[in-house]
């Protein structure tokens, strides 16, 4: 059962990517995107219907990961098409705060789901029983009016609610890139940025990385400074385009190693300092 789910996965995943290289508009992507992952809904939903899980165990991952990591993709480019559609032509300034009012809704929704949140983030599985096996759930844990109007053959008390936080963290992204790029036009357009003589010639993955990393140990400003700041600041010294940094440090957490490149940086310090110890000229 587990192999076939996986199989159903993976060709959405190859889908999403197709569509992505043939198309550069935001709203084209979505919609075809849209088109795609309701098949494919369909068809894990067809399967489920018609196959019983092993156990509670395979219940339970399948209802806490597998449809809410591919539910959070169609909600999240239904939000990006609703949002880039109604997305003000106007100035900078409009259209910045109009994104940042969507950021805004997001770091609601999050405070109004703490608890929950804290819960999946801390990876706790004490109530997934309860979240995550349908036809149990709890008015006492705060359930949303959808799962009512869910079909529960397919739905448990909080499998939504997992997608809909997945879909946030993308569409977090996703509004934090666009306003930094209106803030690099900017920048940019104040003539503040002008050829280096420096180059980065390390990945850019690696810069991103080292970026973060200031920012967390308040290196920069006493950390009252945004991240966006300091990845302008960067961009301008080393001439260099970081591109979707927000997307890359998904990336960076997402890694069996998250800090590759600070271990880099120490290993090759204590390297230099064992061989001038070594070597004193």
């Amino acid at each position: 059962m587990s192999d076939h789910i996986c199989n159903i996965c993976q060709n959405l995943d190859d889908d999403l990517k197709t569509i992505e290289s043939e198309f550069s508009n935001i709203l084209k992507i979505s919609e075809r995107s849209i088109v795609c992952i309701s098949a494919c809904l369909k068809e894990l939903k067809d399967f489920v219907s018609q196959n019983k899980f092993p156990n509670q165990e395979a219940e339970i991952l399948f209802f806490k990961e597998t449809k809410p990591a591919i539910y959070s993709k169609l909600i999240y480019f239904i939000k990006i098409f609703n949002i880039e559609s109604k997305r003000p032509n106007g100035s900078d300034e409009s259209q910045k705060r109009y994104l940042q009012n969507e950021l805004n809704k997001l770091e609601k929704f999050f405070a109004e789901n703490l608890e929950f949140y804290q819960y999946m983030r801390n990876k706790l599985v004490y109530l997934d029983d309860k979240y995550f096996v349908r036809g149990k759930y709890d008015l006492h844990l705060y359930l949303d009016t959808f799962y009512f109007d869910a079909d529960p053959a397919f739905s448990t008390s909080h499998d939504f609610k997992v997608a809909k936080i997945l879909a946030n963290d993308l569409l977090c992204v996703y509004l934090k890139t666009e306003l930094a790029l209106i803030d690099r036009k900017e920048f940019k357009r104040t003539d503040q940025v002008r050829k280096s003589k420096y180059a980065w010639t390390d990945p850019k993955i690696a810069l991103v990385e080292l970026i973060y990393a200031l920012q967390a140990c308040n290196s920069i400003n006493n950390g009252l400074i945004d991240i966006k700041e300091i990845a302008l600041f960067v961009e301008a010294v080393f001439d260099i385009d970081l591109g979707d940094f927000y997307r890359t440090y998904l990336e960076i957490k997402q890694r069996q190693n998250p800090s590759k490149f600070l271990d880099a940086l120490k290993t090759a310090l204590l390297k230099k300092i064992e061989q001038d110890d070594e070597h004193p000229r």
